[in-house]
C-alpha cells in the first residue's frame, strides 16, 4: 500500500490562451498541472491520477515536479481547451472545447492499492469525472475535495462552454469535505449576488448549510475564490485573506493552485494558517505565467514582504 499527502484525479489539457490583444500561447493547463506542483513544491507526496495520451507528450516530466510528483497514467484521448481572455485582468473569458477524454473517471479508475489523506476530483468540465467517484471515495471513508468547475461547466453544440447549476448537489455536497467555487460558480449554484464579501458569505452559508444537510460528522469547509481575496467558511466562522500579486501574467490557475495549497495544508495547520499561506503562494505564482515553481521559503519570505501585520 502507497501513503501520499494528497491525490488529484484529473486530466491535463493541452490549452490554447488567446489574451485581450490576440497573442496566443500554447501551454500545459488543466486543474492538475497548477494543483500538482504548488502541493509538491511545498513538501507533500502527490499522487496525480491523470487520463491522457502517453506518446503525445513526457507526462510524468510535466507533472512531476522534479520527481516529487507520482503520475499514473490512464490512456485516453488529450484534452484540449483554447481559453479567449477578453479583460487585461483575465476574469473574463469564454472557452471552447478542442478535444477531450474519453471515457470518463469513474470508481473503478480509484487505485486500490494506494492511501492518500485527501483525495482531489478536479475535472474540467461535466461528465470528466462520473458522480459515482465521488460516493465510492466517501464510502471508502476517504476525505474527498471537489472543484465543482467540473459539475457546473458543460459542453454545448458549437463546442463553447456553459455553466449550469449541479443537478445533484443537495445529495452530494454532504460527502465532500472541502468545497472550492470561485464567486460565479457560487453564485450558479445559490442564486445569490456573490459580487461583495457578504454577498460570498451568504453563498458560502448555503452552500454548508446543504454540505451538512444529510447530517454528515465530518469536518466540512467552503472555499469561494474572488479576484480581490479567499474566503472560508466552516460552518461557524468565516477567514479571508486578500490576493496580492503584483501582476497578472500568470492568473491562469489561480484557483486550483489556491486550493491545493490550502487543502494540504489543512493537514498540519489551522485554518488562518493554511489560507494565509495559500494566498501568499498563489499571489506569488500569478506573477508569472505556468505552475508555481518555488518553494516554502520562497512563500514565506512573500508573505513578510507583503503580510507583515500577520507574521508571529
Amino acid at each position: 500500500m502507497k501513503t501520499y499527502n494528497y491525490a488529484i484525479l484529473g486530466q491535463p489539457s493541452l490549452d490554447r490562451n488567446i489574451d485581450h490583444e490576440g497573442t496566443l500561447v500554447e501551454e500545459f493547463g488543466g486543474a492538475v498541472t497548477y494543483a500538482a506542483h504548488a502541493a509538491a513544491a511545498l513538501g507533500y507526496t502527490v499522487l496525480a491520477l491523470v487520463k491522457c495520451q502517453a506518446a503525445t507528450v513526457d507526462w510524468q516530466s510535466v507533472l512531476g515536479h522534479d520527481g516529487l510528483v507520482d503520475v499514473l497514467q490512464i490512456e485516453s484521448p488529450n484534452t484540449s481547451i483554447q481559453n479567449t481572455y477578453h479583460t487585461a485582468d483575465r476574469e473574463r473569458r469564454s472557452c471552447a472545447v478542442i478535444s477531450r477524454i474519453a471515457p470518463c473517471y469513474s470508481a473503478a479508475d480509484i487505485p486500490a492499492d494506494t492511501e492518500a489523506a485527501v483525495w482531489h476530483c478536479a475535472g474540467l468540465m461535466r461528465g470528466d469525472i462520473g458522480e459515482d467517484v465521488i460516493e465510492a471515495l466517501y464510502a471508502q471513508g476517504k476525505t474527498v475535495a471537489v472543484d465543482v468547475q467540473g459539475f457546473l461547466r458543460y459542453e454545448v453544440e458549437d463546442h463553447s462552454m456553459q455553466f449550469e447549476d449541479w443537478a445533484n448537489k443537495e445529495k452530494l455536497l454532504p460527502m465532500i469535505a472541502f468545497l472550492k467555487l470561485d464567486a460565479a460558480e457560487a453564485e450558479i449554484m445559490t442564486g445569490l449576488d456573490t459580487s461583495t464579501t457578504p454577498g460570498r458569505e451568504e453563498a458560502a452559508r448555503m452552500l454548508h448549510a446543504w454540505s451538512k444537510s444529510a447530517g454528515s460528522a465530518r469536518p466540512q469547509e467552503i472555499m469561494i475564490t474572488h479576484n480581490t481575496e479567499v474566503l472560508i467558511y466552516d460552518g461557524a466562522d468565516f477567514y479571508k485573506q486578500p490576493l496580492k500579486p503584483r501582476n497578472l501574467t500568470g492568473r491562469t490557475g489561480r484557483g486550483d493552485t489556491t486550493f491545493s495549497t490550502y487543502i494540504c495544508e489543512r493537514q498540519t495547520h489551522l485554518i488562518p494558517e493554511a489560507l494565509l499561506t495559500a494566498a501568499a503562494l498563489v499571489s506569488l505564482k500569478m506573477e508569472q505565467p505556468g505552475p508555481f515553481r518555488w518553494d516554502r521559503e520562497a512563500v514565506e519570505r512573500y508573505i513578510c514582504q507583503f503580510y507583515p501585520s500577520q507574521v508571529a
